[in-house]
């Protein structure tokens, strides 16, 4: 499946009215080394972790050391592993050793948190789409420069078809579809592909993740019922890890209560660290923190912590706090990798009046004539808080997992795959091989 863009189209990932190379889609005031082995990363410093064109934010990764990858001719860039981590130089022992228990443990894993959230949140599950319509406008459109897998049915030229990077819009479509009541929700399995997504030790360009969605009470929209979900979403990631632990005779690390953090109290407290850094000092600590507020601008200009999409997390809504955004991200201290993990982001979603507010905010008003954006506006679907949940991320963590590779079949670094070879890491599937045995590109 070809990866194409249509760089004329405001649908087709990119900001509009603005000419915008995709070769130099990252913000010039960063001074990015284009000549860098590895593309788009400073050569000097770490980068932030968003930058902005208008609305446009691209998640980057810090900047550990490299590995030389010049005694092997067939790859021309590096790669980077996590710097904090003993995976490598034989400072890494996989839980298991035969690969069909390795698939046991994953269907396990997954099968258990999915009950467990479906017990906690109050969730159905139901089926959900592998591609929607460009012009429906329910793909996500994450941050705005990436590409979507994108396809024309052979006897239907001109339809454009995109396998969704989330279904963060469609979730709240199908609780209006299936008539769904307040205080219930529905939880899918959803497949994914991100083309532009970081090939490492963390990501892949495939995605998995339960996302789901629950009806809420406009009265709901505030911080305390986000806190009382988030409590309930990790509760059900405990549970799994305790049972995960007792199979399988690991050591479990989660404590019994997640940490909240107010995004903008940590700025303060450490004003000259990254955000990543900011995830690490807590999740060190706490082991398992939540970061209240998730997107738009600090006073000061900088981005709040990472960046959002405007049209389904809230994140302009004033807290009692002093913060604002009713949004967030749920992170552990992962002990294999040494660093925080990202295990979900999740919010209360955008109301109309919210829902024009961030697009205005975003320079893209336009979008309000999309469909989805539509039955938003003329209060055809519900008020709704949701989120996903990465399953190959959380098998990861929950089955003490180096790389992301050992818990989903996926395409990565040649030369990242021999390193791990040599140190006795095999990736599932073809993962685990230089180049597809089966197959020839020209």
């Amino acid at each position: 499946m070809a990866c194409t863009l249509d760089r004329n189209d405001p649908l087709g990932g990119l900001p509009p009215k603005r000419k915008f190379d995709w070769d130099d889609r990252l913000c010039p005031i960063h001074k990015f080394d284009q000549h860098h082995p590895l593309g788009d990363v400073p050569s000097e410093r770490e980068p932030p972790r968003r930058c902005s064109h208008s609305y446009s934010f691209r998640r980057l990764p810090p900047t550990p050391p490299i590995l030389s990858t010049a005694h092997l001719p067939f790859i021309a860039r590096s790669f980077r592993i996590p710097h904090t981590s003993d995976c490598l130089n034989g400072g890494y022992k996989p839980v298991f050793k035969d690969r069909l228990q390795v698939e046991e443990a994953l269907t396990f894993s997954k099968t258990t948190l999915e009950n467990n959230l479906k017990k906690n949140v109050n969730l159905v599950r139901v089926s959900a789409p592998l591609f929607v319509t460009r012009s429906s406008g329910f793909n996500d459109n994450l941050n705005g420069v990436e590409r979507p897998a994108t396809f024309e049915p052979r006897d239907f030229p001109g339809v454009h078809l995109e396998v969704p990077f989330s279904l963060a819009k469609w979730k709240r479509w199908a609780l209006h579809y299936y008539g769904v009541e307040a205080g219930k929700g529905i939880v899918t399995d959803f497949r994914g592909l991100r083309c532009d997504d970081d090939v490492d030790f963390t990501h892949s360009l495939y995605v998995d993740q339960f996302d789901w969605e629950k009806r809420i009470n406009p009265e709901d929209r505030n911080v305390e019922y986000l806190k009382a979900t988030v409590k309930a979403i990790y509760k059900a990631v405990y549970d799994t890890e305790q049972a995960v632990c007792k199979k399988y005779g690991i050591e479990p690390i989660l404590p019994e209560e997640v940490v909240f953090a107010n995004s903008d109290d940590m700025v303060k407290e450490h004003p000259h660290a990254t955000p990543k850094q900011r995830e690490n000092i807590l999740c060190e600590k706490h082991k398992a923190v939540f970061f209240v507020g998730i997107g738009g601008l600090l006073p000061g200009g900088q981005l709040r912590h990472d960046g959002r999409a405007p049209d389904y997390d809230d994140w302009i809504t004033p807290r009692p706090d002093g913060g604002h955004g009713l949004n967030g991200d749920l992170l552990v201290w992962n002990p294999v990798l040494k660093q925080s993990f990202e295990l979900s982001s999740m919010g209360i979603r955008v109301n109309p009046e919210v829902l024009l507010k961030q697009l205005e905010l975003c320079s893209v008003p336009e979008r309000s004539q999309f469909v989805w954006h539509k039955l938003l506006l003329d209060g055809t679907l519900p008020q709704t808080i949701g989120g996903g949940i990465g399953q190959s991320r959380t098998c990861q963590f929950l089955l003490r997992m180096c790389h992301i590779g050992e818990a989903q079949h996926g395409w990565y670094n040649p030369a990242e795959v021999a390193v791990l070879k040599k140190d006795g890491i095999n990736l599932l599937g073809l993962g685990e091989f230089e180049a597809d045995p089966a197959a020839k590109s020209s």
